[in-house]
C-alpha cells in the first residue's frame, strides 16, 4: 500500500467543511440525563448515522432501553484488521448557564478554541475518526476493515451498553477497539493510555442517639456521630500514606522499572501542579512519585461528608446521623467486589463504643492495563509521530471508564486509547472548548492510525 506523506494528507483535509460539520452536531442539545431532550438525543444519532451512510457505511440507528446506538461498519478490506471505533454522542448539561462566555449549543471559536458543550467531551473526538475515514476514502479505500459504535448514554453510566454489547458481540467482532474521550498529558505532548484505574464506591452511614441532643445536657456521654466517623475517616491510612485495611494491597501488580523510568522523563513539575490546584503541598503515599500515585497506585478519598447543624449561625447540637462517600481508585491486580468486601469488613471495626455503622456498596469498575509492546501501541505511536513530529509519551491514567473493561471482557479485544484533548479543554465544565488544531489533528491522527494498523498486520 502506497502511504501519503504527513503533508500530503494534511493538505487534503478540508478544514472548513470538518468544522461546519461539527458544528452542526454541536448545535444539538444532546443531554442524555434531560428526559426533555429524548428528541434531540434521536437527532444527533440520525445526524450521525447518515453522515456515515454517505460514506458508503452499512449504517443504522439501534434503539435500546434508553437511548440510541448508532452502529456503521465498512467491510471492504479482505484479510485486513477490523478496528471498532468507539465514542458516545451524549454530553453533559450546560448548567451553570450564567457562567457560559457564549451559548453552550450554539458553538463560537475563541482564540483558536472552539467553545459548546460536547466540544470535546466526545463530539469532537468522535467526530475526528468518522472525518478521518472520510479523509481516506477520498483517496480510494479504506486500508482496514472498519466499524463505528457511537452510543448516547456514556454520560449516565451507559446501563445499556453492556446488553448491547452481549447481544451483538458476533457482529462487533473486530481485532483491536479505539476510543479517544480524554486528554493528552500535555498540550505538546501527544500521548497513547495504555491503563486506567477501576473504581470501589462506598458509602458509610454512623447512627448514634435516636435523635439529636443537646450538646450542654448530654455531651461528654452520648455517642457522637460525627466523632466517630472522623476517628474511622483517620483509621482508614496511616502516616505514611498507606491505606491500613487488611490486604488491600496485597494483589496489587507493581509498577515496572519501566514505567518508571518512563514516566520519570516525562515533562512534569510538582511545583506546576501544585500551583494549577492551587495547592502548597502534595500529599501522598510515601515512596511514589506524583505520577506514580495518580496513575499507578491505589488510592483512598473521601469524595463527600454529612452530619449535623449546617446553617448560619450556631446550634449546639449532637446529631444523631453521620455519613461519607468514599472512593478507592483501584490498580491491575485488584478486585473492586473484593476490595468492597475488605471496606465493608474493615470499617465497622475502626468506630468507637455507641454508634452503629452501615457500609453500602455504591457501585465499582475494574481496573485494565495493556499490553506496552502491542503492534497496535506501536502503530498508535508511529501514527502519533507523523501528526506531531516527535514520539508519544506512553502513560496511564488516574481515572476510571468501566464501559473499557466491559470491551474487553465481552469482545475479547485489546483497547486503544489514543485521547485528543487537553486538560485545558475544560469538559464538563461551562465553556468547554476543543483547540481547532486538536480537532483536525485528530482527523489526521485517525487517519494514519488506520494506515498504521494496516501496515502493523503486514509486517506479522
Amino acid at each position: 500500500m502506497t502511504q501519503p506523506s504527513p503533508s500530503n494528507l494534511a493538505a487534503l483535509l478540508d478544514r472548513d467543511s470538518a468544522q461546519a460539520e461539527l458544528f452542526e452536531l454541536l448545535r444539538i442539545p444532546s443531554v442524555s440525563s434531560d428526559s426533555t431532550r429524548k428528541e434531540a438525543m434521536g437527532q444527533t444519532a440520525e445526524y450521525l448515522r447518515a453522515k456515515l451512510a454517505s460514506l458508503g457505511f452499512s449504517a443504522r440507528v439501534d434503539e435500546t432501553p434508553g437511548h440510541p446506538v448508532v452502529y456503521a461498519e465498512h467491510l471492504n478490506a479482505p484479510g485486513k484488521p477490523t478496528v471498532l471505533v468507539y465514542g458516545h454522542y451524549d454530553v453533559q448539561p450546560e448548567d451553570p448557564v450564567g457562567e457560559w462566555v457564549s451559548p453552550p449549543f450554539e458553538p463560537e471559536v475563541r482564540d483558536g478554541r472552539i467553545y459548546a458543550r460536547g466540544a470535546t467531551d466526545d463530539k469532537g473526538q468522535a467526530y475526528a475518526h468518522v472525518r478521518g475515514a472520510e479523509l481516506l476514502l477520498s483517496q480510494g479505500e479504506l486500508p482496514v476493515n472498519l466499524k463505528f459504535l457511537l452510543e448516547g448514554e456514556e454520560e449516565i453510566g451507559s446501563p445499556n451498553l453492556e446488553p448491547y454489547l452481549e447481544a451483538h458481540k458476533d457482529e462487533l467482532k473486530n481485532d483491536v477497539i479505539v476510543i479517544s474521550d480524554g486528554s493528552r498529558f500535555a498540550k505538546d505532548v501527544p500521548t497513547v493510555t495504555y491503563g486506567l484505574r477501576g473504581l470501589a464506591y462506598i458509602e458509610v452511614r454512623v447512627q448514634g442517639a435516636n435523635r439529636d441532643l443537646h450538646s450542654g445536657s448530654y455531651g461528654g456521654a452520648a455517642p457522637n456521630p460525627i466523632n466517630a466517623l472522623c476517628e474511622i475517616i483517620a483509621g482508614l491510612k496511616d502516616e505514611q500514606g498507606r491505606i491500613t485495611v487488611p490486604g488491600f494491597y496485597d494483589s496489587v501488580i507493581p509498577l515496572t522499572e519501566q514505567e518508571r523510568e518512563m514516566w520519570a522523563d516525562l515533562p512534569h513539575s510538582d511545583e506546576e501542579f501544585a500551583a494549577s490546584i492551587g495547592a502548597s503541598a502534595l500529599p501522598g503515599e510515601q515512596g511514589y512519585s506524583t505520577l506514580e500515585r495518580i496513575w499507578g497506585r491505589p488510592t483512598l478519598d473521601v469524595n463527600g461528608i454529612w452530619g449535623g447543624f449546617q446553617g448560619e449561625g450556631s446550634k449546639t447540637v449532637i446529631a444523631a446521623k453521620a455519613g461519607a462517600k468514599i472512593s478507592c481508585r483501584l490498580v491491575p491486580g485488584q478486585d473492586p467486589a473484593a476490595v468492597t468486601k475488605a471496606l465493608m469488613d474493615y470499617i465497622p471495626t475502626l468506630a468507637p463504643k455507641g454508634v452503629q455503622v452501615e457500609v453500602i456498596d455504591h457501585h465499582g469498575g475494574q481496573p485494565v492495563k495493556f499490553d506496552l509492546d502491542s503492534p497496535f501501541i506501536k502503530a498508535a505511536d508511529r501514527a502519533l509521530e507523523r501528526v506531531y513530529g516527535k514520539p508519544a509519551a506512553f502513560g496511564r491514567t488516574g481515572g476510571s471508564i468501566p464501559i473499557v473493561a466491559d470491551f474487553a471482557r465481552i469482545l475479547g479485544a485489546p483497547v486503544l486509547l489514543v485521547d485528543l484533548g487537553v486538560n485545558e479543554d475544560g469538559l464538563h465544565s461551562p465553556n468547554e472548548s476543543f483547540a481547532q488544531e486538536d480537532y483536525f489533528n485528530g482527523i489526521l491522527t485517525s487517519a494514519y492510525l488506520m494506515q498504521e494498523i494496516a501496515l502493523a498486520s503486514e509486517s506479522e
